[in-house]
């Protein structure tokens, strides 16, 4: 029996709130899938399902042989705002929005950057081992410092990366930005001072916290020679994606101690394998990618993302939160 309902495909991981504004519609039908399925089970599952008009995706791929499978793909929505496990070029070539959850999850991640600067500077870990192992006569020998008059290098002044610089500015510390697309007045604005060469301003930087997309510009960015360019006292924070930091590269330094320390919430292959050697190494704190995971951040990314999903659906996809923005009009 024909029918003239969208069919939608839900990761399982979208919030209730999401969920509620696709229940409200009559005219769509949701499929749930889990977040952790394989590439050949969802790809089946397309075929299985199609036509398929909307996707809200977690972790999964989504590219050609996806789009073939659901055969009538109005919409690809991610549950966050990072896509690069997504093919943009075989949606523009179809005229498929890739559309993402704007500033849902943004207060979140910059709240984790500004964290794990934190936890780094008061020596968080090693003052809690401290304690809880009886070495307290110790700790004078592991003393904390302040972000207080502090400089921090923040790469990518975007959604996340202008409420990190917010936050940093609120500790009074100095604040730095490299971002060549955005123009050198909105960064000033903002309180903060552009940089237009990102290895001048690393010696100058007491932290550098990265907030850019990994694309094939920022893949392999923070590598063996750009590390070398930052003080040996720096520490690098990474909330946005694994590649974008050399981990081998990273290690050394640290080893080395050319670096002091790092908070990574992102890994180049996820989750890492069990006895990463970076996770054994004191000055290092790790995450499980979860910066823009908190609570109410799923609750916002789930309803933006229905939002998006319904406003594409509708004909007039919300411009703001699509990525290929040669698809509108």
């Amino acid at each position: 029996m024909t029918t003239n309902k969208k069919k939608l495909l839900i990761t399982e991981s979208l919030s209730e709130r999401g969920r509620a504004l696709f229940a409200e519609r009559a005219d769509v039908d949701v499929i749930e899938f889990s977040n952790m399925i394989s590439a050949p089970d969802f790809e089946a599952l397309l075929k299985t399902e199609a036509p398929v008009h909307g996707v809200a995706l977690g972790a999964t791929r989504f590219g050609e042989a996806e789009l073939e499978a659901s055969r009538d793909m109005k919409v690809v929505a991610r549950i966050g705002v990072g896509y690069d496990a997504v093919d943009v070029p075989a949606l523009s070539k179809r005229k498929v929005p890739l559309m993402i959850a704007g500033t849902a999850n943004s207060p979140s991640v910059a709240e984790q950057a500004l964290f794990m600067m934190l936890t780094l500077a008061k020596r968080g870990v090693e003052l809690h081992a401290l304690v809880k192992t009886g070495a307290w006569a110790t700790r004078l020998g592991l003393l904390p410092f302040d972000l207080f008059g502090k400089t921090v290098l923040i790469v990518g002044f975007g959604r996340i990366g202008t409420r990190t610089a917010k936050r940093c500015l609120a500790m009074e510390m100095t604040v730095l930005v490299y971002d060549p697309y955005v123009p050198a007045a909105a960064i000033e604005a903002a309180g903060c001072e552009p940089v237009p060469d990102l290895d001048a301003a690393l010696p100058r930087a007491d932290f550098v916290s990265l907030h850019c997309p990994k694309t094939p510009e920022t893949t392999g960015m923070f590598d063996a020679a750009r590390l070398s360019k930052m003080k040996a006292t720096a520490y690098l924070i990474n909330t946005a994606r694994g590649g974008i930091v050399v981990e081998q590269a990273l290690y050394d330094a640290l080893v080395a101690g050319r670096l002091a320390g790092a908070g990574l919430d992102v890994f180049e292959v996820e989750p890492p394998p069990l006895g990463h050697k970076l996770f054994d190494l004191p000055n290092v704190i790790i995450a499980p990618h979860v910066a823009g995971v908190t609570r109410e951040a799923l609750d916002r990314m789930g309803e933006q993302t229905a939002r998006n999903i319904l406003s594409a659906l509708d004909g007039a996809p919300i411009a703001a939160n699509v990525v290929n923005q040669d698809v509108l009009g």
